[in-house]
């Protein structure tokens, strides 16, 4: 596949830069074998933004196809390889992207801000990122050598079993998701006994900063949802190796039942990236509106109910599939109820601006972005809850624009704030703030133009990864969200020229230790 032909090429080359100057031993040495949570969690974050180029190349060639392929054009991608395509972006973007960027923020910040000098166990900690580099580089692997799965993201039965994806794609999606799910399941462990037991005296509870509460929240969700997961795919790689028939139809098995368990998982995990996110935003907020945050102990209720909510909507991922009206009734209602304690926080946001002197910096503009965006897509999920809506807008692209609309506007915009707000504490030196804007303004722009398109072609019917349509009239709006693609990708570019320009003039960019100057209180 040409974008991971091009990610090998520019691993290949930087690892021969690196070879060349002599830098392998100290990177050995200071880096790739450390304990540190600091350098952890900056190794992290360089996989998530390696990985966020590699799955963002995909959704460019998804867009340039859908865009072609009206009528009798068929676009340049043949269907066996746009399947591939959008498997493997849903893939590196959820497991690979979204979740080390989340966990990399968590290590760099949450022990700096309970007082602690490390993890409870570094050790499990570095074995957790090898176990997750080593899921990535499997991937990118079998999208360069053989192939990647045709089954989509989800990997449902009948799809993924044997019968009808012989080849060795889903194997390697299998493997890849059992070995990252295990390293991400160390690291729940790691930050809940970090969170609960090491913290520094006189850190109780109602003194941990949000973000803290936060992440303690996302981790008991990883604890409690990863080994669902694991055990649904050893179930579905049992079926495919030794003919077993725990979703096979024709054995007596039963695919919903894969589709129940992967979703037990599956929505926690939509909340494990962005509850950090929105301990990101508390500090930011907080910090940019010289007030302390509004209604902490609200947040913290917030926060909770979130963590246990998010395990009672699972089945509104699959309303169309023959549940009875009490059992979908029940599911809408909770979906519906898990909204409030999210709008709880985005009042508290807003209050805690509310009268105070707010600098527009880049990680504040990022915070504001989210809010707007997020709202737009919490009142899409909303309208999805309503059973007899999904029933019309399930399977269709205005699902897709939803998903996208609370993913990237609360998830990717609140790593972006995280990224800019923190990396002074990182690195001694601030991002240029003048490319930040432009990055930003690029970002949002281009989410509008790329999604809100998607809305109005899920209620024309237009369904997802359809790779080409007979419907003329579609063909317009799938031109502009590539356009809006093309936007996004001048934020992206923007943000690799602010990184490089940064690191130019860093000397100017120097900060103090508190580079923001975040005193809330006179």
């Amino acid at each position: 596949m040409g974008a991971s032909g091009g990610m090998v090429l520019v691993i290949v080359l930087v690892l021969g830069w690196i070879t060349v100057r002599g830098y392998v031993p100290y990177l050995w040495r200071e880096w790739l074998t450390s304990v540190d949570h600091k350098r952890i969690g900056i190794m992290y974050i360089i996989l998530a933004l390696v990985m966020l180029l590699r799955g963002f190349a995909d959704a460019i060639m998804m867009r340039a196809q859908q865009a072609m392929a009206a009528g009798g054009a068929h676009g340049y991608l043949p269907p066996e390889h746009f399947d591939q395509i959008f498997s493997a972006h849903g893939t590196i973007m959820i497991f690979f992207m979204a979740m080390p960027f989340v966990i990399g923020m968590m290590n760099f910040v949450v022990p700096l801000q309970l007082g602690v000098r490390d993890m409870a166990f570094p050790t499990l900690n570095s074995v957790a990122l090898g176990l997750t580099a080593s899921g990535i580089l499997l991937t990118n692997i079998s999208l360069a050598v053989g192939e990647f799965s045709k089954a989509g993201w989800v990997a449902y039965p009948p799809l993924s079993e044997l019968q009808f994806s012989p080849g060795v794609g889903v194997d390697y999606y299998l493997w890849a998701l059992q070995i990252f799910g295990v390293g991400t399941l160390m690291t729940g462990i790691n930050f809940v006994a970090t969170i609960l037991k090491t913290r520094a005296p006189g850190m109780s509870y109602m003194r941990m900063p949000v973000f803290c509460w936060t992440s303690l929240a996302a981790n008991l969700l990883i604890v409690a949802a990863f080994p669902v997961l694991t055990a649904t795919l050893a179930m579905l790689l049992l079926d495919r190796y030794l003919g077993f028939h725990f979703f096979t139809t024709d054995g007596q098995g039963n695919a919903m039942m894969y589709v129940n368990l992967f979703w037990v998982w599956g929505h926690p995990e939509v909340y494990i990236p962005v509850l950090p996110a929105f301990g990101i935003f508390s500090e930011v907020v907080s910090t940019f509106s010289g007030k302390p945050l509004f209604g902490y102990r609200s947040m913290v209720a917030a926060t909770m109910a979130i963590c246990v909510l998010s395990f009672v909507v699972w089945l509104h991922h699959f309303f169309p599939m023959g549940a009875s009206a009490n059992v979908n009734g029940f599911f809408g209602v909770m979906t519906m109820i898990i909204a409030v304690p999210t709008g709880v926080k985005v009042f508290n946001w807003l209050f805690t601006m509310y009268g105070g002197r707010i600098r527009f910096s880049v990680p504040i503009l990022w915070s504001i972005g989210f809010m707007v965006t997020f709202v737009i897509g919490g009142m899409t999920g909303v309208l999805m809850a309503v059973p007899p809506a999904d029933f019309q807008l399930h399977n269709s692209l205005f699902l897709i624009a939803h998903f996208h609309n609370v993913i990237i506007g609360g998830t990717v915009f609140g790593l972006m704030a995280g990224y800019n707000y923190w990396f002074p504490k990182a690195f001694g030196f601030r991002l240029d703030e003048r490319w930040g804007r432009v990055s930003f303004w690029c970002w949002l722009i281009g989410f509008y133009v790329a999604f809100m398109p998607l809305y109005a072609l899920g209620l024309m019917g237009m369904t997802r990864r359809m790779q080409h349509y007979d419907v003329a009239s579609w063909q317009p709006w799938l031109v502009v969200a590539a356009i809006g693609v093309v936007v996004i990708l001048a934020g992206i570019v923007c943000q690799v020229v602010q990184l490089v320009v940064s690191i130019r003039d860093r000397e100017q960019l120097k900060v103090t230790a508190d580079p923001w100057n975040g005193r809330t209180l006179e």
